[in-house]
């Protein structure tokens, strides 16, 4: 398939209009008719309905097929120009916000940093893709096993930290004068749903081989404040590396003891790095 006819039909599937596609696109209208009429001869069957214009069957797993796709050649592309391109002096970091604990802040130059903080699935797209030199994502996993990353391009990894994990709840809490805690114990408790804040709640119900872990309160965003503020209210618990959770105000940090899981953070960066990121690879390596 032709990669721009792919990328013309993702926008016009997305934008629900061929003239908002095109205006996004800087295509005539009738150029992106022409490209979808392309691609629907070159698939022999029809993607799009036009009125309204919605993903026909074919056109919803063509879309499931589009995105990692089109993700793969803007990968290549970055992966081949930053071979070509002079070493950067700057680095550039996507991290999510508690994949920044004290090895990590640790290793960082002095001077020179963009931080980008982002969710655990956007970081290893935007190191594919060039947006970001190196990436950091953390989560739940067993002492010395790996994260399970998207395959979105060939990413080197390498663990950089691992740290208890313990369970942040109100200081007027029952379960506040534990000296530990179990994972099973809390599967049914109120937990706040904040999946680019917190450790997610999926990674919970991984590691405890199910159970309920029921959100009373959504947080989509990714500021530790107002999710500590949130867990301080009682408005619902959650799981948080030690170092992140200890001495919150109007909080107990309460390590979690079973099942044995750490926080983990991992290093993630495309091709042979050069300059500054070679440098912070080269000290988060060594210090793991």
């Amino acid at each position: 398939m032709d990669p721009h006819l792919l990328r013309t039909y993702v926008t016009v599937a997305r934008l629900a209009s061929f003239s908002e596609a095109a205006r996004e696109l800087g295509y005539t209208q009738s150029a992106v008719s022409q490209h979808i009429a392309a691609l629907e001869q070159d698939l022999g069957a029809p993607l799009l309905t036009r009125r309204p214009v919605a993903p026909t069957a074919a056109g919803e797993r063509l879309l499931e097929h589009a995105g990692p796709l089109l993700l793969r050649l803007d990968a290549a592309r970055a992966d081949v120009t930053r071979m070509a391109a002079a070493p950067a002096h700057g680095l550039t970091l996507a991290t999510t916000p508690t994949a920044l604990g004290p090895v990590v802040l640790g290793a960082l130059p002095a001077a020179g940093v963009t931080l980008r903080v982002l969710t655990r699935d956007e970081i290893p797209a935007a190191v594919a893709t060039g947006t970001a030199d190196l990436g950091l994502v953390d989560g739940v996993a067993a002492p010395s096993d790996p994260l399970r990353l998207p395959d979105v391009a060939p990413l080197t990894t390498h663990g950089v930290a691992e740290e208890p994990v313990s369970v942040l709840l109100p200081a007027g809490h029952p379960l506040a004068g534990r000296s530990s805690l179990r994972l099973g114990d809390l599967a049914d408790a109120r937990w706040l749903d904040a999946p680019d804040a917190a450790l997610p709640l999926a990674h919970l119900r991984a590691a405890n081989g199910g159970g309920a872990f029921r959100p009373a309160l959504r947080y989509e965003g990714t500021d530790l404040r107002t999710l500590t503020a949130l867990a301080a209210a009682g408005h619902g618990l959650t799981l948080l590396p030690r170092s992140t959770a200890t001495g919150v105000p109007g909080t107990v940090a309460v390590p979690l003891t079973a099942p044995r899981v750490v926080h983990r953070t991992e290093l993630v960066h495309g091709g042979a790095p050069t300059g500054t990121a070679a440098e912070v690879v080269r000290q988060l390596v060594d210090r793991a």
